[in-house]
């Protein structure tokens, strides 16, 4: 059971319908739809090289497309990709400058607690050293209490040794 399909040549810019010869509609009317076999797929007898030349056109410009749609899709691949790198570039720089500041910064953290130190032990050295000085006169301001005492001791003893009252006596009595 062979259906012809049959081209319209005014349908050559329209899709291809299919025109089923007229025996065969007969047939096919007095089946109801449900009962109806599956058909095979209609053949095309070819209308010419003008039907050929048209379905090979379409092809080419399917190919055509299909080629334009592949170097878009590269391009467009190549254009993320030099993006990528240059953002990953970009943010390593960025990484690496603030390494060296915050490096900096704790270079320079460290030479102010350094310093703060060193001018601490200064400062304690001259607490010392005020500390020692201050020692230092205390004792001979001590010696020098116990030299008067000591004198004072021994005048009165050689006084009282001797009965002799000292002339000079203390202003408020």
């Amino acid at each position: 059971m062979a259906e012809e399909v049959v081209l319209k040549s005014s349908e050559a810019d329209k899709p291809e319908e299919p025109v089923v010869a007229a025996k065969e509609a007969d047939k096919t009317k007095a089946v109801p739809e449900a009962e109806k076999a599956p058909e095979a797929p209609p053949r095309k007898i070819s209308g010419g090289s003008i039907d050929r030349d048209v379905a090979l056109a379409e092809v080419e410009k399917e190919k055509r497309n299909s080629f334009i749609k592949a170097w878009e899709e590269s391009e467009k691949s190549k254009a993320e990709n030099k993006a990528q790198k240059k953002l990953s570039e970009v943010a390593s720089w960025e990484n690496s400058q603030k390494a060296a500041i915050e490096a900096k910064l704790k270079k320079k953290e460290e030479d102010i607690e350094q310093q703060r130190a060193e001018y601490a032990e200064k400062m304690k050295n001259k607490i010392s050293v005020i500390h020692k000085q201050a020692e230092e006169k205390k004792a001979m301001v001590e010696a020098r209490r116990k030299e008067e005492i000591l004198h004072a001791e021994e005048m009165a003893a050689k006084h009282r040794a001797t009965g002799y009252v000292p002339k000079k006596t203390l202003g408020c009595f």
